[in-house]
């Protein structure tokens, strides 16, 4: 485990114009990075009836426990408007949820399903869907001011679940940590301050296909963080 420290000078920016200052939000029609917007536009035309907009935080601000992840995937978070659903990275990521009691419900890969989450939220570093799910660094940069207000914006924060190492490099800077005192590996833990940063592979199709992640292998970050709480 690494402890890792930030300075005044080092706290993270508020949150731009764009965004709602009750929930740190992005708007529907968030202008702010030119690429996303043309490729959310033209998945709109395609598919009128989805939901095809920057997706919000699922969870009270009030919990104790934010999973950050990449970004929407675009049929499954940009599709159904709730981080984690509608594809196969939801099915673990709730499952997971579920059996340590950080939610409760049924997940029914919808977002009118009835799932609700229990001292938890959940967020992406990127909050609209990219083409080929690959946000670009100044994409990733310019919505840090969303992530960096949903941090700020939590009172009981007490752990992070990063999912993936642009997640986890997301989160450092966020904090306004130093990424050398704070290197991404599955299962490190990282204290910062009052708050504890868990690393995980993301619980994509691809890393569970290969292997490079397997169910055992998530269930034991969430294990380690209700054991922490």
């Amino acid at each position: 485990m690494t402890t890792i420290s930030r300075t005044d000078a080092q706290r993270a920016e508020p949150a731009p114009s764009g965004a709602n200052p009750a929930n740190a939000e992005p708007g529907r029609d968030c202008p702010l990075c030119p690429r996303l917007v043309d490729y959310r536009l033209s998945v709109r035309a395609r598919e009128p009836e989805w939901f095809n907009a920057p997706v919000p935080s699922f969870g009270s601000p009030d919990a104790a426990l934010l999973i950050v992840g990449l970004a929407p995937g675009v049929q499954g978070a940009n599709r159904t408007g709730r981080p984690f659903t509608g594809d196969y990275a939801g099915d673990l990521l709730y499952a997971t949820l579920l059996k340590y009691g950080f939610a409760a419900g049924h997940y029914r890969a919808r977002s009118d399903d009835g799932l609700t989450l229990l001292d938890c939220r959940i967020s992406n570093a990127v909050r609209c869907v990219p083409p080929q799910n690959k946000p670009l660094p100044a994409e990733i940069n310019t919505c840090r001011t969303f992530l960096n207000a949903t941090l700020t914006s939590m009172p009981r924060l007490r752990a992070v679940v990063a999912l993936g190492r642009i997640a986890h490099d997301s989160v450092v800077k966020g904090f306004g940590l130093r990424a050398s005192a704070a290197p991404f590996a599955h299962g490190a833990v990282h204290d910062a301050g009052a708050v504890r940063l868990y690393d995980s592979y993301h619980c994509s199709r691809y890393n569970t296909n290969t292997r490079v992640l397997t169910p055992e292998m998530f269930e034991s970050v969430f294990a380690r963080v209700r054991a922490g709480l």
